[in-house]
């Protein structure tokens, strides 16, 4: 298979991000990023925002390669305005980073989840674009004697991706290769965050995210035979959460690695 292009998740820089939008997009696409992920709520409705954006990305040979879309962002009354902005920026991995809690307490909820990621899905197709799910840990924590991630992704059509977080994974007990395995073609993007099981045992949750990719326990080469073979990923995106090292820092320092494993 031919070699996965690597964006960044924006949330990784999110304050550069914040105060310099122009500045952190050069500053990634200098460090080697071929796309960038943004998040968060998009400034639709805003006038120019898209444009703007994507003058950017165009000025600095960057692609977008997804947008963490809030949940509500794909509501039939908002969808349509939802297509147009990331129709401008070429953007057409329209992914839900998460649920609202009170729309996710049975096993009954996800499967009624799964029923509106599928038209939400098929009314993208469209548009030439897929949504797509991001996981944290809770859906790999089980609920009425299931995991929520088997529950939704068992009742979406391969139109709805499945972005797995493989950290956020992780840290929820799930079986990253597993997963990559068990739904072939369904992760067309793959969150390369690291995490380490064992510093969480030893010093806390947050521990676990500290080191950077390759120095972690993910077993990244397992995840990158699957991603690169069955399971359908078009773009490796990195994610850094952890306040190791300053934000810009951590995003090179992770794409540095990945270049050493031959990504």
């Amino acid at each position: 298979m031919a070699r996965l292009p690597i964006g960044v998740q924006l949330y990784s820089v999110r304050h550069d991000f914040a105060n310099d939008a122009r500045g952190t997009l050069k500053a990634v696409a200098e460090m080697g990023y071929e796309g960038v992920e943004f998040a968060g709520d998009p400034p639709i409705g805003k006038e120019g925002a898209a444009e703007e954006l994507k003058g950017y990305l165009d000025e600095f040979g960057l692609k977008c390669c997804g947008w963490h879309t809030p949940y509500h962002r794909v509501a039939d009354d908002q969808i349509d305005d939802t297509i147009a902005f990331n129709k401008t920026l070429d953007n057409k991995y329209v992914i839900v980073p998460g649920i609202p809690g009170n729309l996710r307490q049975s096993r009954d909820d996800w499967l009624k989840l799964a029923v509106q990621f599928n038209q939400v899905a098929d009314r993208l197709a469209e548009e030439g674009m897929v949504t797509g799910y991001h996981n944290h840990s809770v859906e790999f924590q089980p609920l009425d004697g299931e995991l929520p991630w088997e529950t939704f992704f068992s009742a979406t059509n391969k139109g709805v991706a499945m972005q797995l977080d493989i950290g956020n994974a992780m840290s929820g007990g799930g079986d990253v290769v597993k997963t990559l395995s068990d739904y072939p073609g369904r992760a067309l993007t793959v969150h390369l965050k690291p995490y380490s099981p064992s510093l969480a045992e030893k010093e806390g949750h947050g521990a676990a995210f500290r080191q950077v990719i390759g120095q972690d326990e993910a077993p990244w080469d397992e995840v990158f035979r699957l991603c690169e073979s069955t399971a359908g990923t078009e773009w490796y995106i990195v994610e850094y959460e952890s306040n190791a090292y300053p934000p810009l820092e951590a995003v090179e320092r992770c794409l540095k690695a990945l270049k050493e494993m031959g990504k």
